[in-house]
C-alpha cells in the first residue's frame, strides 16, 4: 500500500475517492440518528420517516445502472465531478427544507447525485490500480465507508443534539466543497473504455421503469396496488431481458451473468446481505431513543460500534481477499451476521444494552469479511471495459438491497402499527413485535446468502474473468 501511496495521481485518486465515500456513508448514516428529531419537528408518523431513508435509497438504485453505461462509453471523472455537485447542492436544500414533502423531494436530488457518485468512484480506483493490489485499495475505500459509518451516528448525533438535525446536511456540503476543490485540480485522467458503442436509451427507460414498480410496490405491499405494481414490475423486467439480448450494445450484458458465475453469486450474495441487514441502524435507532429514551448522541455512540468494528477489519479483509479466495471469507461473515440477528431477533424493552453493543461490534466484524472480498471478487472477474457497469451493478443490487430491507419494515410496519401511529403514542408494544419480526426475516435471508456466497467459484485462478 505504501509503494502505491508513492504515486501522487494514485496518491490524489484515493484520497478523493475515499472522501467521496466517507461522505455519502456519513449521510446515510447520521441521517437515522435524526429521524426521531425530524418527526417531532416536522410532525410525521413512523411511516413517513422510514421513506425519507427509502426515497433517497430508490432513487439512487434506479439510476446507477444506466449511469454506470454511461461512464463506460463517455468516461468516469466527469460523472464523479458532476455527482459530488449534485449531491452537494441536494444536502443544502436538505438543510434549509421547510417540511416533511421538501425534505423528501430533496433527498431525492441527493440520491440522483449518489447514483452518479456510486457508478464511478469503485470503477476508478479498479482502472487505475494494478489487479495484486486491488484487495488492498478496495479495503481502505470501504474503510472510509465504515469510518463515514462510524462519525455518521456519533457526530451526527452529537450535533443533532446541540445544534439541531439541519446542521447534518451543512455539515455534508463542506465535505463535499473540499472533494469537487480536490477533484478539479487533481483528477485529470479519465477512463473510457467503451468509446465507440452507443448507449440504449431505450433499454435504460424500460430497466428503470421495471424497477421503480417493482420497489414500490414492494412497499405498497399487502394492498392489491403493491401486489399489482410488484406483477407489473416483473412483466416489464422480463422484456427488459429480452430486449437486453437482442441490442447490439445492451445497458446491460445479460451473457455476464450466464457466463461468469463469480460475478452472479457475488452480487446475489451482496443483493441479500443487504436485505438482511440495512434496516438495522434505522431500527435500532428508533428502538434506543424512543424505547429506551437515549439522547441523540448516546444513541449515535452505541450505533458507532457496529461501523467502528468495520472500520478496523477491512483493511485486513481486503488485504486476506488478494491471498485467500473470497467465497470463503465472505461467507465467513455472512454466518457471524446470521447469529447476532438471530440473538437479536429476542429483543424487548429490557433487553440488556450490553448485549446490543456487544451484537453490534460483532456485525461490523461480520461486514468487514464481508464487503470487501465481496468487492473484490465482482471487479476481479470482469473485463476492463466493463469496470463501469460492474460497478454500477454491484452497487445497484446493493442499493436494492436496501430498499427491499426498508421494504420489509415498511410492510411489517404498516400491518402492525398502520400508517399514522407513532411509536411514543401508544405504540410500544406493537414496535416492538416489528423489530422482532425483522430480525427473524434478516436472519433467514442472511443464512441463505451463506449458499449463494460459496457458490461464486474461484477468482484467483483466473477461468471466471469475463
Amino acid at each position: 500500500m505504501l509503494e502505491i501511496l508513492k504515486d501522487k495521481s494514485n496518491r490524489n485518486l484515493i484520497i478523493i475517492t475515499t472522501l467521496s465515500s466517507f461522505m455519502t456513508a456519513f449521510m446515510g448514516s447520521s441521517i437515522n440518528v435524526a429521524l426521531p428529531m425530524i418527526g417531532r419537528e416536522f410532525n410525521t408518523s413512523t411511516m413517513l420517516l422510514s421513506w425519507l431513508a427509502t426515497a433517497y435509497i430508490m432513487t439512487t438504485a434506479v439510476l446507477l445502472i444506466p449511469i454506470g453505461r454511461m461512464t463506460d462509453i463517455l468516461g468516469r471523472t466527469k460523472f464523479f465531478k458532476s455527482g459530488i455537485i449534485v449531491f452537494t447542492i441536494g444536502s443544502f436544500l436538505c438543510g434549509i427544507a421547510g417540511n416533511a414533502t421538501s425534505l423528501l423531494i430533496f433527498r431525492l436530488l441527493q440520491g440522483i447525485g449518489a447514483s452518479l457518485i456510486f457508478s464511478t468512484a469503485t470503477s476508478i480506483l479498479v482502472s487505475a490500480i494494478p489487479p495484486q493490489k486491488r484487495g488492498q485499495v478496495l479495503g481502505i475505500n470501504i474503510t472510509s465507508v465504515y469510518t463515514g459509518l462510524l462519525l455518521g451516528p456519533t457526530l451526527g448525533g452529537v450535533i443533532s443534539e446541540k445544534l439541531g438535525w439541519r446542521y447534518i446536511f451543512y455539515f455534508n456540503i463542506i465535505i463535499g466543497v473540499i472533494i469537487v476543490v480536490i477533484s478539479f485540480l487533481k483528477l485529470k485522467q479519465d477512463w473510457i473504455e467503451a468509446k465507440n458503442e452507443k448507449f440504449d436509451f431505450i433499454g435504460s427507460i424500460i430497466f428503470m421503469i421495471a424497477l421503480v414498480l417493482l420497489m414500490l410496490g414492494f412497499t405498497f405491499v399487502p394492498s392489491i396496488t403493491g401486489f399489482a405494481m410488484i406483477l407489473g414490475g416483473t412483466i416489464i423486467f422480463f422484456s427488459f431481458v429480452l430486449i437486453e439480448k437482442r441490442t447490439t450494445h445492451p445497458v446491460v450484458n445479460i451473457n455476464i451473468f450466464k457466463t461468469n458465475k463469480t460475478f452472479t453469486f457475488s452480487n446475489l450474495a451482496a443483493l441479500i446481505n443487504y436485505s438482511a441487514t440495512f434496516a438495522i441502524g434505522f431500527l435500532m435507532s428508533l428502538y434506543l431513543q424512543n424505547i429506551k429514551n437515549f439522547t441523540p448522541s448516546k444513541t449515535g455512540l452505541i450505533l458507532a460500534v457496529q461501523p467502528l468494528f468495520m472500520a478496523l477489519f477491512s483493511p485486513f479483509a481486503g488485504k486476506l481477499s488478494d491471498k485467500i479466495e473470497p467465497q470463503k471469507i465472505a461467507s465467513a461473515g455472512m454466518g457471524l451476521i446470521t447469529i447476532i440477528l438471530i440473538v437479536l431477533g429476542f429483543i424487548n424493552q429490557d433487553f440488556n444494552i450490553y448485549f446490543i453493543i456487544t451484537g453490534l461490534g460483532i456485525l461490523g466484524i461480520g461486514f468487514a469479511l464481508f464487503s470487501s472480498p465481496n468487492t473484490n471478487a465482482v471487479m476481479s472477474s470482469v473485463e476492463k471495459k466493463y469496470y463501469g457497469i460492474a460497478s454500477s451493478i454491484l452497487s445497484s443490487v446493493r442499493l436494492c438491497g436496501q430498499m427491499f430491507s426498508m421494504g420489509f419494515v415498511i410492510v411489517i410496519f404498516s400491518l402492525l402499527l398502520g400508517s399514522k401511529q407513532q411509536i411514543s403514542g401508544g405504540g410500544e408494544g406493537n414496535f416492538i413485535l416489528s423489530i422482532k419480526i425483522a430480525f427473524w426475516i434478516f436472519a433467514f435471508l442472511c443464512f441463505i446468502g451463506i449458499f449463494a456466497s460459496l457458490a461464486r467459484g474461484k477468482i484467483h485462478t483466473g477461468e471466471e474473468e469475463y
